[in-house]
Order: structure tokens, then C-alpha cells, then sequence
């Protein structure tokens, strides 16, 4: 089996200076993950290509894939992804991954834009404060999630656990997704990215389905994303999302 010409074509286009020792010493693995990952698969999808990079670097970085999240920041280079949408990228993880696995991505993104020449830090993409962190976080969980459903949820929190919903609104809408850089939409398909290639995660995943629905982008594009991050956290994460997206957004005959 040969590495077929539309593989050679993305390959080519999305890693131009690839030097790797691969082809040489793992032919048959080459072959076959190129022809699927960056052929057949490819022809499956509709999602815009520099979306398709950003939600393939967050799956890397949910399943700690080091070596691959440095060779696809090139791609994501060669298909106009920006420094600041791959920082946003980084830092989306940090409240579904956690930082003590996504701290080795920020040092090996900061190593790949300062060998561009890229001036770090980056312009700062927070939009809240704070003071005004924990309002806006809410009002944009609120937004995005329905003002019934945090409500209900808030309601219904032991005493206990009161303090933990303060953190969901604060810390992760307040602090990282009402961050600028990438538009609402984009993020949530980061997120579903992230909550997938986790694994282990299905309630979190569904909840993000939904707010997916409502941020703008449908049933065919979660699916997209899910084919697209497959190659990369194998069958059975990717076969959990998709029954995740199924039971919230069944398909209609």
C-alpha cells in the first residue's frame, strides 16, 4: 500500500519542513495512518480547516500527547491558525483538563512561537476582572447553558457544594470562556473536543452538546469534529462522543 496523491497533498501542504525519521523506520505505519487521517477522513468532513487543527490540538492536549501537539502546531501554522488562537487553545483546557497536564503544553507552545519569533507575552485576550468576573461569568453561563438550567442547578447544590457552582461561573466562564480570541462557537467545539478525547466524562460532554446546540453549531458539526479528533484518541473515546451527541441531538428521519 502507497501513501495515496490527496495524502501527499495535505501532507505536504500542512507539514512542509517535516524531517521525520518515520517513513524510514515505520512505513506501514505511515502509510496507513496518512491515508486515514489525512485522506479519508479529510474527504468526510465539511468543519473549515483551521478549525479542524484548533479542535485536533486540544484533543492532544486532553490525552497528554506531547511529541504530536508539537508537530501539529506546523500544521495548524500552515493553515493560518494564529499564536493567540493557539494560546486560547491552551488555556481552554485548563478548566476540563487541568493545568498539571496542560501546564507542558503552554512551555511547548511558548518554545514553538518564541523559535517563530513570535514576541511573548501575547496580547492579553481576558475580558473580565476582578471585580466583575463573577457576574459576567454567570451571565454568560446563563447565556449559552439557559438561565433556567444554572438556575435549577444552583438551586438543587448541597450547602456544601455551593461554593464549587461559584467556581463553574467565576473561574471557568468567567475567567477562560468569556476570554476573547476565539469567538464563542469555535471554543465550545474546543471543548467538546477536550471533554471527548478525556474520556470518562459523559455527563460534562452532553451538557456540552447542548450548549454546542445552542451557541450555533449543529448535530453534523459536532460529528465532524469527533471524525476529525478520531485518528488521534482511537475508537473508543471518539464511539462514547458520538453516542454522547446521538442521546442529546438524535439524528431525524
Amino acid at each position: 500500500m502507497a501513501i495515496s496523491q490527496q495524502a501527499l497533498q495535505n501532507l505536504e501542504f500542512l507539514f512542509p519542513a517535516d524531517q521525520s525519521e518515520l517513513p524510514r523506520t515505520d512505513p506501514d505505519l505511515v502509510e496507513i495512518f496518512a491515508n486515514f487521517a489525512f485522506d479519508e477522513v479529510l474527504r468526510e468532513s465539511l468543519l473549515p480547516q483551521r478549525t479542524r487543527l484548533m479542535v485536533q490540538l486540544a484533543a492532544l492536549i486532553a490525552t497528554g500527547a506531547q511529541t504530536e501537539f508539537k508537530v501539529m502546531l506546523e500544521a495548524a501554522a500552515s493553515a493560518g491558525v494564529t499564536p493567540v488562537e493557539m494560546k486560547e487553545v491552551v488555556y481552554q483546557a485548563v478548566p476540563y483538563v487541568g493545568l498539571g497536564r496542560t501546564i507542558d503544553f503552554v512551555h511547548l507552545l511558548n518554545e514553538y512561537l518564541l523559535a517563530d519569533g513570535v514576541a511573548l507575552p501575547l496580547p492579553s485576550q481576558a475580558t473580565t476582572t476582578a471585580a466583575d468576573r463573577m457576574a459576567k461569568g454567570l451571565a454568560l453561563q446563563k447565556a449559552v447553558a439557559g438561565a433556567e438550567v444554572i438556575e435549577a442547578m444552583q438551586a438543587s447544590a448541597p450547602a456544601d457544594l455551593v461554593h464549587v457552582q461559584r467556581f463553574l461561573s467565576g473561574n471557568c466562564f468567567g475567567d477562560h470562556v468569556s476570554r476573547a480570541g476565539l469567538d464563542i462557537a469555535t471554543r465550545e467545539l474546543v471543548t467538546l473536543a477536550l471533554l471527548a478525547s478525556l474520556g470518562g466524562c459523559d455527563p460534562q460532554l452532553q451538557g456540552h452538546v447542548a450548549i454546542n446546540l445552542k451557541v450555533g453549531n449543529d448535530r453534523w458539526v459536532l460529528i465532524d469534529v469527533v471524525a476529525q479528533i478520531l485518528p488521534f484518541i482511537g475508537y473508543p473515546r471518539a464511539l462514547n462522543a458520538l453516542r454522547g451527541i446521538q442521546e442529546k441531538a438524535p439524528a431525524q428521519n
